[in-house]
């Protein structure tokens, strides 16, 4: 053979070779049972997503929640309609490489990121996504390039700066009662329509942090417009990211939401930014993990709520907080509901031992007309004494005190059973009561920063 017509040759094995499609490993789907999918044929790590193929070239993305032998357990992400039984699945990524033995023993190597990786950065703010990163407020395409994985590692807690600094967050009974640091995680526990989303909303529009990032996770659909459109506002939504997966997406949905709400969170606070994290709710995260694991096998242990719930929460949660020393910051607000009102419900008695306070909403004083209606009695912030003076201590000591004092006698002043005289400590609470009804109210328009709280609070006591 000449050098032409060996060229030639060797042209032609290189175009046969460039049309033959590679090699894609992929399995069958052999049952749906519920929300989980069965398959076999592959070979999966727990996280890993996958394709399902269903007829007309389409395609539904599900993600890989356990297995058992040779069979994997798939979650949907999406609606499943139009899946035949053998469907092909096939992974999102090529699986994991054997291990290289060296020296007789295995190489140390960290373990590859195959978590989904999602949009994030500033081209995010104003905007409103669902859990895959999808704009859902008809503003064109994200033009962003930076993404970030759902599955970040934990931060060493020696290296995570102290909470030091207060956050401004604009509602004068948490500015100066329950003083809330940069970098701090609280719950806001509150049974249905006692005001909630309102004064999330005021957070939003009257913080002082760099950054809002809202997680709506497993709300009424209904509810996001109406949150974006008259609770943020347009002041609120220019510097928030709105990250909405409502209670009709699936429950593998509703979890990556708030996990892609907290990775976008992440990612500006690795920036050097402050943020504010406002998670609406953890109750229906929890939920979601509930129907994930009980729909794959586990058992209920508590109220129906599989042990992996109880994992999960600390997951999600210990991501917000503060980063190294000099950096940016994550304050985040968890709503937790209620069931019935009952502070004891396993979600709302896990929360509160995994975050840095609560505050509570009672139906009581809503009902009354007293907005926001925080229960100050119920509501601590663990992280106060830190940040605040001992003079302004000693105010937050004396208001709750008082408060309280008049509030256990409330029917005996209501029926003039008291007798004026009797009680040095009611008296006075009987004459400052008004005023601290008054400072624990507060409108809607109304925006009240540190300064003016803390003057207002000093004036009801007389100092200067």
């Amino acid at each position: 053979m000449n050098p032409a017509e060996l060229s030639q040759f060797l042209t032609d094995c290189r175009a046969h070779v460039a049309a033959v499609q590679p090699w894609v490993q992929a399995g069958r789907l052999t049952r749906i049972n519920g929300l989980v999918m069965e398959a076999s044929g592959l070979k999966l790590p727990l996280g890993s997503g996958c394709r399902i193929q269903i007829p007309g070239d389409g395609t539904i993305e599900a993600e890989v929640v356990g297995f058992a032998g040779d069979r994997l357990y798939m979650m949907p992400t999406e609606d499943v309609y139009g899946i035949s039984p053998g469907a092909l699945v096939f992974p999102l990524e090529p699986p994991p490489a054997v291990p290289v033995i060296g020296h007789s023993v295995f190489e140390k190597r960290r373990a590859p990121d195959r978590a989904k990786h999602l949009p994030v950065g500033d081209a995010l703010l104003g905007r409103v996504v669902d859990g895959n990163g999808r704009p859902l407020d008809s503003l064109g395409p994200l033009t962003t390039k930076d993404t970030r994985s759902l599955a970040s590692r934990p931060l060493n807690p020696l290296l995570r700066e102290p909470i030091r600094h207060s956050m401004d967050v604009g509602i004068r009974a948490i500015n100066a009662l329950l003083t809330v640091g940069r970098g701090q995680r609280l719950g806001l526990f509150a049974g249905s329509g006692v005001g909630k989303s309102v004064l999330l909303g005021m957070m939003a529009r009257y913080t002082e942090a760099d950054v809002i990032v809202v997680g709506l996770i497993g709300e009424r659909g209904r509810e996001v417009k109406e949150f974006i459109e008259d609770n943020l506002g347009e002041e609120g939504r220019a510097r928030s990211v709105v990250v909405a997966a409502p209670a009709d997406v699936s429950p593998l949905m509703r979890m990556q939401g708030a996990s892609y709400a907290t990775a976008i969170a992440e990612h500006f606070r690795d920036q050097g930014r402050h943020v504010l994290l406002i998670m609406d709710s953890l109750t229906r995260y929890a939920m979601a993990q509930r129907e994930i694991a009980l729909a794959i096998g586990e058992p209920p242990v508590t109220r129906g709520y599989p042990p992996s719930v109880f994992a999960r929460l600390p997951q999600l949660v210990e991501r917000a907080g503060n980063g190294a020393a000099g950096g940016g910051s994550i304050t985040a607000f968890y709503t937790v509901l209620v069931e019935g009102d009952d502070q004891q419900d396993p979600i709302a008695d896990a929360a509160r031992a995994i975050l840095d306070g609560h505050i509570v909403l009672n139906r009581q004083l809503a009902d009354a007309g007293h907005y926001p209606a925080i229960d100050i009695e119920q509501s601590i912030s663990r992280v106060m004494t830190n940040l605040i003076d001992p003079q302004h201590l000693e105010m937050v000591r004396q208001f709750k005190q008082l408060y309280s004092r008049y509030q256990r006698a409330r029917d005996l002043i209501a029926v003039g059973a008291y007798a004026p005289g009797s009680d040095a400590l009611l008296d006075r609470a009987i004459a400052l009561y008004p005023l601290l009804e008054a400072f624990l109210q507060q409108a809607i328009t109304e925006h009240a920063d540190v300064s003016s709280s803390l003057a207002r609070l000093k004036n009801i006591f007389g100092v200067v």
